[in-house]
Formats: structure tokens, C-alpha cells, sequence
């Protein structure tokens, strides 16, 4: 069995391509619908020597399927968000302490210890139902920090309360979901310099779509900040990647992306290219840690990568077949 130390003690990248494939292997024989998909594929996972290799579940398999190794238990569901009658993804948590583990190190790597911030969070649409795993990490968060919480549609007081955390001259975070910033910085003008506003994305059917370079331009002035911080999380995985700055994210030593050419959905693109975007994230050692997402992005040479949008449903190709059938 592979175990959590396994995991969160990778130190290079040799060390993750070695773990990744013996996680592959594990889940490729313990998650049924994994492996009833690599045998729809043809594909003997034994003969798999390097991750470009490793088939990638398509992620509408979690709108579709149990995705959870077999004979396993489930402590946590999280759900994704959706339109009234559109199927909605779950993943089935199966060791929250694991998940804990994950959020907490990650944490810990881009950003330090909790306790050195308040924790400020703007989540409508998230915190008005339930199942988001945004809201769980958010919870954890604030639970680890012992400052902070959630202020829906406070705006005023959100605004007062950040004022005086900065007159205090105390570091804090600032997450919240576009649509909820755009509309704070539209009533309020800050100067922060004590605190990281962090986006999540998502306008939500609120207001009209904008590129992620107009909405930091915007949230910018607003916030009276250098940079706006991002995270990039999905109901389908238990790990995030940040963005510092400059819309460029970050993965923890247990996370990688690569990125897969959009006419051929098995074929690993090189740096520099725009693909979709295929996540392995090893801390989903329970359900499937080789996801395809419907996401767009390309890598840097750095290793950073950036989310240029989204694929519609024309726009996916070789999957949708599977999806029926496995």
C-alpha cells in the first residue's frame, strides 16, 4: 500500500514520475472504473514507463460514476456547482485526514504557517449550498489561522474589518470569487499592504465574462495591490495550485500538470503549446490521481503553468464515446 509519508516526502521529480507510476499501477487493479476504462482502451498499465503514457480519466466521469477504489468507504462528499437539472460532479472523499494533510502542506509550501494570517472570505454562491470543497479548504483554513471567517454579502463590514487588520499591521488573506470582488471594489477603494487578495475565479451567470488579465487589472486598483493571487482547485482533486502573480500557477511536490493536444486526446504536448490540461494529483490516491480536465492551458519553461479558458462540449474529442460506454 502506498502511504502518505510516500507522498508528501517527494523531493524531485524522479521521485514523483517513480510514485506516480506505481500509484497508477495500484489504481489501475483497486478502482473499478479506472481500470474497466483502461481495459476499453487497451492499455496493459505493466507496460506504462513513463506518465506521458498514463491514460487520463476524462472528469465527466465524476458527473457519471462512483469513482472510488473498490470496497472502499467514503467519509466526505464534495460537489460541484450546476445549473438546475445540468449533472453535477461528486467525488467521494475516503480519508479526510488525508485531505487535511494535503491542504495544510500546501499551504504551508506557497504560503507559511496559518497562524501568521487572518483568514478574510468572500464565497458567495459557494457558501449558499452545500458540498464545495472550496468552502471545506476555506473552513480548514480559518480554522488553522484562529482568525477570520466568511462574510457572504457583508461588504461593510468586510471593508471595515480589513481596514483595521491593516491598521493593526497584521498579514492577512483575502479569497473570495470574482464576481464577489468585482462587486466590493465597486462600492470600495483600499490600499492594502498587509494582505493577499487571492481570486478563485468562477463569475457564476453573475456578470459578464472578462479575461483573467482584466479582471486582476481591475481587483489591482481596487484593492490598491501589486498582484492578485489565484488558486486553482476542482471538486474532482484534493490538491490546489497557486498563482503568485502574473496568472502562473504552482503545484505542490505531489501535483503535476501536463498538457494534452486537443485533437488527440492521448497525445502529450511539450512546453509552450496550448492543450488541455491533464492533472495528476497523487494525494487522490483513494479515487483516480490522472485526471483530463475540460480546461485549457499551456507550461511554461519554468514549470508554471497558465489556464487560457475552456473546452465546450464540441471542443472535446476521442472521450465522449468512453464516457458513454465505460
Amino acid at each position: 500500500m502506498i502511504s502518505k509519508a510516500e507522498i508528501f516526502s517527494i523531493q524531485n521529480q524522479e521521485e514523483f514520475e517513480s510514485l506516480a507510476l506505481k500509484v497508477f499501477r495500484f489504481q489501475s487493479i483497486e478502482n473499478p472504473v479506472y481500470a474497466k476504462y483502461l481495459k476499453f482502451l487497451k492499455v496493459n498499465p505493466e507496460e506504462i514507463q513513463s506518465i506521458s503514457g498514463i491514460p487520463f480519466l476524462p472528469i465527466r466521469f465524476f458527473k457519471t460514476h462512483e469513482i472510488l477504489l473498490s470496497n472502499q468507504k467514503f467519509e466526505k462528499i464534495f460537489t460541484s456547482s450546476g445549473t438546475t437539472g445540468a449533472a453535477t460532479s461528486r467525488h467521494l472523499v475516503a480519508d479526510l485526514e488525508f485531505y487535511r494533510t494535503s491542504l495544510e502542506k500546501s499551504f504551508q509550501h506557497f504560503y507559511g504557517d496559518f497562524s501568521e494570517y487572518t483568514i478574510f472570505a468572500l464565497l458567495p454562491s459557494y457558501l449558499e449550498r452545500t458540498g464545495s470543497s472550496l468552502i471545506d479548504m476555506v473552513e480548514f483554513w480559518i480554522e488553522k489561522s484562529g482568525k477570520g471567517g466568511f462574510y457572504l454579502y457583508d461588504h461593510e463590514k468586510l471593508y471595515h474589518d480589513l481596514i483595521r487588520n491593516e491598521k493593526e499591521g497584521k498579514k492577512a488573506i483575502l479569497i473570495g470569487v470574482s464576481f464577489a470582488m468585482l462587486d466590493f471594489v465597486e462600492k470600495y477603494q483600499l490600499g492594502l499592504k498587509n494582505t493577499i487578495v487571492m481570486e478563485t475565479g468562477g463569475m457564476k451567470g453573475r456578470k459578464e465574462e472578462i479575461t483573467r488579465e482584466e479582471l486582476h487589472q481591475i481587483l489591482k486598483k481596487g484593492f490598491g495591490v501589486e498582484e492578485i493571487h489565484s488558486e486553482y482547485g476542482m471538486t474532482e482533486l484534493l490538491s490546489q495550485a497557486y498563482s503568485k502573480g502574473n496568472s502562473r500557477f504552482q503545484t505542490p511536490d505531489w501535483m503535476q500538470v501536463l498538457i494534452r493536444d486537443t485533437e488527440d486526446p492521448f497525445s502529450i504536448l511539450d512546453n509552450g503549446k496550448t492543450g488541455g490540461i491533464n492533472v495528476i494529483d497523487l494525494a487522490n490516491l483513494n479515487s483516480c490521481s490522472f485526471i483530463a480536465t475540460d480546461d485549457l492551458g499551456k507550461i511554461h519553461e519554468d514549470g508554471s503553468f497558465e489556464i487560457l479558458g475552456r473546452f465546450d462540449q464540441s471542443d472535446v474529442r476521442g472521450c465522449n464515446l468512453m464516457v458513454a460506454d465505460v
